[in-house]
């Protein structure tokens, strides 16, 4: 579902990101970790197209993503580590138009809206502008507008914060919902205990190159410590 090869970015005369290679299967959960600077949103920005690497190749669903962008983003959403959007127009008109956008029929916006509106408590505010939500609000939307279209490939970059308890436990059984469909979820998280709990496997990025890789006892067998995640992650990052 997610392959990326030989993928290269350097600002200036630093590697943010350092040759680094990475697959993600169908119906799978995928948690991406590391230290602050470590590459993790530089990655991820590649992966969605808002940054161009130096080298290497990325694929989604199929589809080169440097070769056909546009129709590689019809398969995939992206919900930023900072809910940046629309802030002069309400919640439904921000949903309404990422709908017009993949052309998401009338009576299946409405649907697909009230559903995901009821998950993140969302219902009372879609009227509202997006300028007088809170974070969490910001959050939220940015959630609802990236699942309206049923996307192939879930990015998400620490989408945990600012999260309410039971929204972050929607969205986890979100996650794992959209893998059961055989569609794949690629997440970063500063958050161990998470990651622990719901990822299949897990890379951990630390100065741009991946120094571990594979499911929980993979790594613990790599790391060569039958220790917690934290712990693992801390002896490798430190």
């Amino acid at each position: 579902m997610i392959k990326i090869e030989n993928l290269l970015k350097k600002f200036g005369n630093k590697y943010a990101v350092d040759h680094i290679d990475l697959e993600v299967k169908p119906g799978e959960i995928f948690g991406f970790l590391g230290p602050n600077g470590a590459g993790k949103t530089t990655t991820i920005k590649m992966m969605v197209g808002l940054i161009e690497p130096d080298e290497g190749s990325i694929n989604l669903a199929g589809i080169d993503m440097r070769k056909n962008s546009l129709e590689a983003k019809r398969h995939l959403s992206y919900v930023p580590d900072n809910p940046d959007i629309y802030e002069k127009m309400t919640g439904i008109q921000y949903l309404n138009f990422l709908s017009n956008i993949y052309k998401i029929t009338k009576n299946e916006r409405e649907k697909r809206i009230k559903r995901y509106a009821e998950i993140f408590e969302m219902e009372d505010n879609l009227g509202s502008f997006i300028s007088s939500y809170s974070h969490g609000m910001k959050q939220k939307i940015c959630l609802i507008g990236a699942l309206i279209h049923e996307p192939d490939i879930f990015i998400l970059d620490e989408p945990m914060v600012g999260l309410d308890p039971k929204s972050s436990f929607n969205l986890k059984k979100i996650m794992r919902n959209r893998c059961a469909e055989g569609k794949s979820v690629f997440f970063s998280t500063h958050v161990m205990e998470v990651a622990e709990k719901l990822c299949d496997r897990i890379a951990i990025i630390k100065d741009g190159k991946i120094i571990a890789v594979g499911t929980l006892e993979e790594i613990k067998k790599q790391a060569k410590d039958e220790g917690s995640l934290e712990k693992i992650f801390l002896e490798l990052t430190i």
